[in-house]
C-alpha cells in the first residue's frame, strides 16, 4: 500500500502504541493533536490496556469468537493477539483501513478483516461474519465496540447496541467505551475532532446500553476497570466497562 495523502485516526494511534504501521503524515497529525492536547500516548496506552483486560475476561467465560467495529490497526495488542486460540473479525468504515488491515492478517488463518459501519450491522459481511465469529447467534460470542461511540449520536448508540442484543445469543458480552468531557478543556484538540464528535458525561452513559447488563465494575475511567496493579496516572478521557447479554 502506497503513503497516502491524509493522516488516518487508526494509524496514529498506532504511532502512539509504538507499532510501526503509519506514514509520516499520520505522525504529523499526531503531533498536532498533541501541540493543542498534550501527550496522547499514555492515554491510548491505558485504552489498549483496557481492551486487553476485557477481552482476556470475556475468554476467561469461554468466549472465543470476537466482532470488532472500528478495528484500526489489528496489532500492537489488539484483540487476536490478546485471546490466543480466539478467531476475530475486525470490521471499520473506512476503506484504507480495511485494505490495511487485510494486508496485516492476510498470513493469519484465526482473524479477518472486513467492512462494517458501526451504525449499521447489516452491513457486516454474512460470509465472513460466520466464518470469523462461528455460532454467532447460536452461541455467546465477544462484541468490541471501542472507538465508535463517540462519532455517534445517542440514538444511533442505543439502536445499534439494542440491535446487537437481539441478534447475539445468550451469554455475549459487550466491551464499550465512551469519551468523557475531557477535551472540553482543549477547545484546539476538541475542534480538529470535527462536528460528528461527540463527548458525554458519565450520568449518562449507562443508559445507552440499553438491555445490555454491565459487570459489577459498571460503567467507569478505563484505568479504573478491573486493574492490574496500581491504576495508571492518565487522565479520565475514556470510560468503559463490559457488559452481558441475558438469556
Amino acid at each position: 500500500m502506497g503513503e497516502p495523502e491524509q493522516p488516518s485516526t487508526a494509524r496514529m494511534i498506532d504511532f502512539w502504541l509504538g507499532g510501526r504501521h503509519h506514514f509520516p503524515v499520520d505522525v504529523a497529525a499526531a503531533g498536532a493533536f498533541e501541540g493543542a492536547y498534550g501527550p496522547c500516548r499514555p492515554v491510548f496506552r491505558s485504552l489498549r490496556s483496557f481492551l486487553g483486560r476485557a477481552v482476556r475476561s470475556m475468554a476467561a467465560q469461554g468466549l472465543d469468537g470476537f466482532l470488532v467495529f472500528g478495528g484500526g490497526v489489528p496489532t500492537c495488542g489488539n484483540v487476536h493477539e490478546v485471546a490466543g486460540g480466539a478467531s476475530v473479525l475486525y470490521t471499520d468504515v473506512d476503506a484504507v483501513t480495511v485494505r490495511s488491515g487485510q494486508e496485516i492478517l492476510a498470513g493469519c488463518d484465526r482473524a479477518g478483516y472486513g467492512f462494517g459501519d458501526a451504525a449499521d450491522v447489516g452491513t457486516v459481511d454474512p460470509a465472513l461474519l460466520h466464518r470469523f465469529v462461528a455460532g454467532w447467534g447460536r452461541r455467546p460470542v465477544g462484541v468490541v465496540f471501542l472507538g465508535v461511540a463517540a462519532f455517534l449520536d445517542d440514538e444511533a448508540v442505543a439502536a445499534t447496541l439494542d440491535e446487537l442484543y437481539a441478534v447475539s445469543a445468550p451469554g455475549s458480552r459487550l466491551a464499550v467505551d465512551f469519551d468523557g468531557t475531557d477535551l472540553a478543556g482543549y477547545p484546539q484538540a476538541l475542534a480538529m475532532m470535527g462536528p460528528a464528535y461527540r463527548m458525554r458525561k458519565p450520568a449518562g452513559m449507562r443508559s445507552l446500553l440499553g438491555r445490555w447488563e454491565p459487570t459489577v465494575e459498571g460503567i467507569v475511567p478505563v484505568a479504573r476497570w478491573r486493574p492490574q496493579g496500581p491504576v495508571e496516572a492518565v487522565a479520565d478521557a475514556f470510560y468503559g466497562g463490559v457488559a452481558v447479554r441475558g438469556g
